[in-house]
């Protein structure tokens, strides 16, 4: 029986260990499932190319903002496309900002694989982009839903934009995983990190935070822990509201009232 028993515990463990390496060789499947559909822009929007440093060429989707109105760069999460992004961004529009669509290094028939370093010199693409249209980071509110809250906020401590809005935010990526995973190591196993809790201490732009209570896939306590991080953070829970709180007209008016109230 003893023997039985270590024989069993040895192949649980040889299982387990299996397990782990296939989650390490595919997290980057996992964590950028990437659409490949490539879409047209949506009414008022224009497709424009953002040029990497590493020399990719990326479409993106951009509107330019009405007179006297700040741009808004958004930033959709790991399973989005421009045309959510359009949706997610519609109440900003419609009120006259100026909106750039950024889409991702392998997402919607972009060249490139994605990563966090990656994203990041997508990002700083972007800015550049708006930088050429004569829009300077103080005329930007940088806004980010789940996983493009990471890009975003890395943005908003390279640039000091106007403001940075973050919906749905985790605190690290290896702090989602190890939510959505709790028996997988994954503070060992996750090695892109979009350490947001590390980087919002230092922000001084104002900040909002959004995130519903019902939230299954970034769980409410990490943006809430983000929050009391953030020195300038103004934090709004949305009772009963789950993960995809970016397609909510409702809050995306709150998020133009809130802006309205800083004089943006």
């Amino acid at each position: 029986m003893a023997r039985f028993a270590r024989r069993l515990a040895v192949g649980l463990l040889v299982a387990y260990l299996a397990v782990l390496a296939v989650l390490f060789v595919a997290q980057r499947s996992l964590i950028y499932p990437a659409p490949q559909e490539r879409h047209a822009p949506a009414p008022g929007f224009a497709e424009v190319t953002l040029q990497t440093a590493d020399g990719l060429a990326l479409q993106a989707h951009w509107r330019a903002p009405d007179a006297g109105r700040p741009a808004i760069m958004f930033f959709h999460g790991n399973g989005g496309s421009l045309a959510g992004a359009s949706f997610e961004t519609q109440t900003y529009a419609e009120r006259g900002y100026g909106v750039l669509l950024v889409e991702y290094r392998g997402y919607g028939g972009n060249p490139g694989a994605p990563s966090e370093a990656g994203f990041y010199q997508d990002g700083r693409a972007a800015m550049a982009f708006l930088s050429a249209q004569g829009i300077a980071p103080g005329q930007t509110v940088i806004v980010g839903h789940s996983l493009g809250t990471g890009t975003a906020t890395q943005m908003a401590r390279e640039f000091a934009p106007a403001a940075l809005v973050l919906l749905a935010p985790f605190t690290s990526l290896p702090d989602a995983a190890a939510e959505a995973m709790p028996l997988v190591p994954a503070g060992l196993l996750v090695r892109d990190r979009f350490e947001n809790l590390a980087k919002v201490p230092n922000l001084r732009m104002p900040v909002l935070i959004l995130h519903g209570t019902a939230d299954t896939v970034v769980p409410f306590a990490l943006g809430e822990r983000l929050a009391r991080a953030a020195p300038t953070a103004t934090f709004r829970a949305v009772e009963g509201a789950e993960h995809m709180i970016s397609h909510d007209a409702g809050l995306q008016a709150a998020q133009v009232a809130w802006l309205n109230g800083l004089g943006l």
